[in-house]
C-alpha cells in the first residue's frame, strides 16, 4: 500500500503551506528576477541612451579640448566635482530607478511580501562541511548545471544568429566615419542585448514553472502527515468527539428543559423549530427558551407536541428569530407584531385574552 511506505499522495493543506511560507520555502526563480532586470535595463538605455551619449560626450569635449585653468585650487575642484556628479545623478537615477521597481516587483509578483528576521540571525548548519556537501552533491544542483549549459547555449545561439544577420552591415562599416562606427555598435550590441533579454525571459519563465511545480511536490502530504496535523490542529478525534457528544447533550439538556416552558412554537415548517415563552406578569417582551434547526428542531416539534403546546408555521418569523435572538434572550423589537400575531392566534385556541407586550 502506498501509505505504509509513505508516499506523498495529497495536496499540502493551507497550514502547512502557511508554515512553510513562515520559513522562507516559496516558489521563486532567480532567473526571472535577472532577466526582467536585463530587460528593464536595456529598454531604459534605449529610451534615456541617446542623451547618456551626448552627455559623456560632451564631457569628453570639456575635458580634453578646452584651455586647463590657469589656476586650480581645492574651491573649484570641490565645484567642479560637486557639478558633476549633480549631472550625473541627474543622468543614471532614472536608470537606476526602474531598474529597483523592477527588482521589487519581480519579486513581489512571484512571493508577494515576505519579512522573515529569523533568516538574518546567526545558523551553525549554514556554515557545516557536510550539510554543505550534501547540497553540494543534491539532485537540484545537477538540475540547474544542465539548464545553466543548455541556458549558455541558448545564449550564444541567439547572439550568433543576431550578429549574423546583420553580417553585410559589420563589413561595410569599416569604411565609415569612427562615430558612424560607434554609433552601429551601440545598436548592435543594444539590439542583441535585447535578442538574449527575451530568450532570457522566455527561459526564466520556464524554470519558474519548474520551481512551482517542484515547490507543489515537496508540500505533498503523507497520510501519517495528514493524520498527525489534523490531530495537532484540531486535537485527539476522541477527545473532539467527546466534547460534540457533550455539546450535544448540553443541547438536548436546554431543550428538555425549555420546551415544556414554552406557550408556542414557532416553525419554518420542518428546517427550524423556536419556542417562545411569555409571561407578562415577569417579562416585557417574549423569550426564545429554545431553538434548533434540522434533528434539533424535530425535537423541538415531538416535545412540543407530548406537552400539548401549540404549533404555528410562520417561515419569516421563524427566520428571523432563528437569525435574531438567542436562547434566553428577548425576541427583537422589529418582530413584536408578528410575534403578538401568532400569540392571538394561540390564546383564542385556548380561550384566553392576549396580554399587551410593552415595547419599553
Amino acid at each position: 500500500m502506498p501509505e505504509q511506505f509513505g508516499e506523498k499522495q495529497y495536496d499540502a493543506t493551507p497550514h502547512r503551506r502557511q508554515k512553510a511560507r513562515e520559513k522562507g520555502q516559496v516558489a521563486k526563480s532567480q532567473d526571472l528576477t535577472s532577466a526582467i532586470l536585463l530587460l528593464a535595463a536595456l529598454l531604459t538605455l534605449m529610451w534615456l541612451g541617446q542623451g547618456i551619449g551626448d552627455w559623456f560626450g560632451w564631457f569628453a569635449r570639456q575635458q580634453l579640448g578646452n584651455q586647463p585653468a590657469l589656476s586650480i585650487n581645492q574651491h573649484t575642484i570641490n565645484l567642479t566635482i560637486y557639478d558633476l556628479l549633480i549631472q550625473l545623478a541627474k543622468l543614471m537615477l532614472p536608470l537606476m530607478g526602474i531598474m529597483l521597481l523592477a527588482a521589487i516587483g519581480s519579486n513581489l509578483g512571484q512571493i508577494g511580501f515576505l519579512f522573515l528576521p529569523d533568516k538574518l540571525s546567526f545558523d551553525g548548519s549554514r556554515i557545516n562541511p557536510l550539510a554543505g556537501v550534501k547540497r553540494l552533491f543534491a539532485m537540484s544542483n545537477f538540475v540547474r548545471l544542465g539548464f545553466g549549459i543548455f541556458k549558455i547555449a541558448v545564449i550564444g545561439t541567439v547572439g550568433v544568429v543576431s550578429v549574423w544577420a546583420d553580417i553585410e552591415n559589420v563589413m561595410r562599416i569599416t569604411s565609415a566615419t569612427p562615430i558612424a562606427i560607434g554609433a552601429f555598435l551601440v545598436e548592435i550590441v543594444l539590439w542583441t542585448c535585447l535578442k538574449i533579454g527575451i530568450a532570457l525571459l522566455i527561459l526564466a519563465l520556464m524554470d519558474y514553472a519548474y520551481q512551482v511545480w517542484k515547490y507543489e511536490e515537496d508540500l505533498k502530504m503523507t497520510h501519517q502527515e495528514m493524520k498527525d496535523e489534523v490531530k495537532q490542529l484540531q486535537g485527539d478525534p476522541q477527545m473532539v468527539a467527546r466534547r460534540r457528544a457533550v455539546q450535544r447533550q448540553l443541547v438536548l439538556n436546554r431543550i428538555k428543559s425549555g420546551v415544556p416552558k414554552a406557550d408556542v412554537v414557532v416553525t419554518n415548517p420542518t428546517e427550524l423549530a423556536i419556542a417562545i415563552q411569555y409571561d407578562p406578569e415577569t417579562m416585557a417582551a417574549p423569550v426564545v427558551v429554545a431553538k434548533g434547526a434540522g434533528v434539533l428542531a424535530q425535537r423541538i416539534r415531538r416535545m412540543a407536541l407530548e406537552n400539548g403546546i401549540p404549533i404555528v408555521e410562520r417561515k419569516e418569523l421563524a427566520q428571523a428569530l432563528y437569525k435574531q435572538a438567542d436562547v434566553n434572550q428577548q425576541i427583537p423589537a422589529d418582530q413584536y407584531a408578528a410575534m403578538a400575531e401568532v400569540l392571538k392566534y394561540v390564546y383564542e385556541l385556548q380561550g384566553k385574552t392576549l396580554p399587551t407586550m410593552d415595547a419599553a
